[in-house]
C-alpha cells in the first residue's frame, strides 16, 4: 500500500481524497498556490507545499513543481482529482519515471481516450455501440457539408481533443456548416492546441447515461450502475442522479456487459466512466473519462463503494474489494452541483463568503471545501460544492432535496441556489420527462 499521497488538486475533491486518505490510515499532502494559501484541503491534509502564484498554469498545472513537492515530502502517490492534470498522459509517464504511484489509470489509455477520434475507434474494436458519423478527423468545410448531407442534418461538429462543449457546433442545415466548421476548428485550437475535428449525428431527446467502472491489475472489471447527466447547459452538468429513470434491469445489466467486457478487452486499470447518449432504447458512445468524474458521489450513495479508497487500493495493486454479484442498486441519489455563478446569467461571482450554514440531517451529504469568511478567488472554477441527497427512491429523494435547498444558506457571492429551488418544483423535473435539451429550453437558451 501507498504510504503518503499528495493531491494535485485543490478545492471540495482535496477535501474528499485527504479524508479517503486519513480513513486508510495514509499520510496527506496538500499543495496550493499562494491565492488558496487559506483553503480548507491545506488546513486539513497533513502536510502543504506551495506550489506557485496563482495563475493555474504556474501552480496546479505545472508537473515540475508538483514533483518537486513530491520529492520534498517523500510522497510516494499522487492523486489528480478532476481535471488539472487528471487526464494528463505526459504527467501519469513523469510520474512513473519518478517511481511515483499515479492513483490513475495507465497513459496509454489516457492518450487513447484523450483524443475522441482514437477513442471512438476504438471503442468500435471493443464492441461498443457509437453514434453514427465521420471515418476520423475532418479536413475541410466541404468535406464536412458533404458527409452532413450523406448523414442527413442537423449533425455536431466536435474538437477531437474537446471536452465541456468547447469545440462543438451544431449545424442544423448545410448553409450553417461552413461557420460551424470553422468555428469549431478555431475553438478547438484555442482551448486545446489542436483544431482537429470530425462529424457526429446531432441525436434530437437522447439522455446522458453515464456508466462507472472500476478495475484492478489481475484482470477484474465491475461496473457500479449508470448516472443520468441529461441537465445540463452548454453541454456542461448541472443535475446528476443515480439510478437513471430510463433504464430497467435489462437494459443496465445489458450495457454494464458490454463495458466491462471492452475493460477487460483493453486491461484497464482504475475508475471510468463511459459515457453515452440513449434515444429510442439504444445507446451510443460518445466518450471516457479516465478519471473520477464529479459526480461520482451519487453512485457511493447507491452502492455503498468508496470509490477513492478502491482507486487507492488499486493503484497500490491491490484486488478489487467486491464482485460484480456484489454490486446492488439501493435506493435514489442526486447530486446538485453548486457554483458560485448568477443563477439567471451564470456569470461567475468571486467574492468573500459572509455566511456559511450546509444543510445536513438523514441522506444528506455535503461535499464542499468553503466556510463563512472564505474568499473566493477568481483564478479557479465556481464550484462551491456538491449537495447529494440520498433516498429509499426517486420521491423521497427529491423531497428531501427540496428540504435540504431551503436550509442551505451561503451570503456573500451569487449563486446557483436559487436555479435549483426553481428545478425541484417543475413537472418535468418531477416526472423525469427531460432529455439534454430540456434544461437549456427551460432557461430560454440556444446554442
Amino acid at each position: 500500500m501507498v504510504s503518503k499521497v499528495l493531491i494535485a488538486n485543490r478545492g471540495e475533491i482535496a477535501l474528499r481524497v485527504i479524508r479517503a486518505c486519513r480513513e486508510m490510515g495514509i499520510a496527506s499532502v496538500a499543495v496550493h498556490s499562494t491565492a488558496d494559501d487559506n483553503a480548507m484541503h491545506v488546513r486539513l491534509a497533513d502536510e502543504s507545499v506551495c506550489i506557485g502564484p496563482p495563475a493555474a498554469t504556474d501552480s496546479y498545472l505545472s508537473i515540475a513543481a508538483i514533483i518537486s513537492a513530491c520529492e520534498i515530502t517523500g510522497a510516494d502517490a499522487v492523486h489528480p482529482g478532476y481535471g488539472f492534470l487528471s487526464e494528463n498522459a505526459k504527467f501519469a509517464d513523469i510520474l512513473a519515471a519518478h517511481n511515483i504511484t499515479f492513483i490513475g489509470p495507465k497513459a496509454e489509455h489516457i492518450r487513447i481516450m484523450g483524443d475522441k477520434i482514437a477513442a471512438k475507434a476504438r471503442a468500435i474494436e471493443l464492441g461498443i455501440p457509437v453514434v453514427p458519423g465521420s471515418d476520423g478527423e475532418v479536413k475541410t468545410a466541404a468535406e464536412a457539408a458533404k458527409i452532413g448531407a450523406d448523414m442527413g442534418y442537423p449533425v455536431l461538429v466536435k474538437a477531437a481533443s474537446g471536452g465541456g462543449g468547447r469545440g462543438m457546433k451544431l449545424a442544423m442545415t448545410e448553409a450553417d456548416m461552413e461557420t460551424a466548421f470553422s468555428t469549431a476548428r478555431h475553438e478547438a485550437k484555442t482551448a486545446f492546441g489542436d483544431d482537429a475535428v470530425y462529424i457526429e449525428k446531432y441525436l434530437t431527446t437522447p439522455r446522458h447515461i453515464e456508466i462507472q467502472v472500476v478495475c484492478d491489475a489481475h484482470g477484474n472489471a465491475v461496473h457500479l450502475g449508470e448516472r443520468d447527466c441529461s441537465l445540463q447547459r452548454r453541454h456542461q452538468k448541472v443535475l446528476e442522479e443515480a439510478p437513471s429513470s430510463v433504464l430497467d434491469e435489462k437494459s443496465r445489466a445489458a450495457i454494464g456487459k458490454i463495458v466491462t467486457d471492452a475493460m477487460q478487452g483493453m486491461n484497464y486499470l482504475g475508475v471510468g466512466t463511459i459515457e453515452f447518449l440513449f434515444e429510442n432504447g439504444e445507446f451510443y458512445f460518445i466518450e471516457m473519462n479516465t478519471r473520477l468524474q464529479v459526480e461520482h458521489p451519487i453512485t457511493e450513495m447507491i452502492t455503498g463503494v468508496d470509490l477513492v479508497r478502491e482507486q487507492i487500493r488499486i493503484a497500490s495493486g491491490e484486488r478489487l474489494s467486491f464482485t460484480q454479484d456484489d454490486i446492488v442498486l439501493s435506493g435514489h441519489a442526486i447530486e446538485c452541483r453548486i457554483n458560485a455563478e448568477n443563477p439567471e446569467t451564470f456569470v461567475p461571482s468571486p467574492g468573500t463568503i459572509t455566511a456559511y450554514h450546509a444543510p445536513a440531517g438523514l441522506g444528506v451529504r455535503m461535499d464542499s471545501a468553503v466556510y463563512a469568511g472564505y474568499p473566493i478567488p477568481p483564478y479557479y472554477d465556481s464550484l462551491i460544492g456538491k449537495l447529494i441527497i440520498y433516498g429509499d427512491d426517486r420521491q423521497s429523494c427529491i423531497m428531501r432535496l427540496k428540504r435540504a435547498l431551503r436550509e442551505f444558506v451561503i451570503d456573500g457571492v451569487d449563486t446557483t441556489l436559487p436555479l435549483f429551488a426553481r428545478l425541484v418544483e417543475e413537472e418535468d423535473f418531477n416526472t423525469a420527462n427531460y432529455d439534454i435539451h430540456w434544461l437549456e429550453n427551460y432557461l430560454g437558451m440556444k446554442d
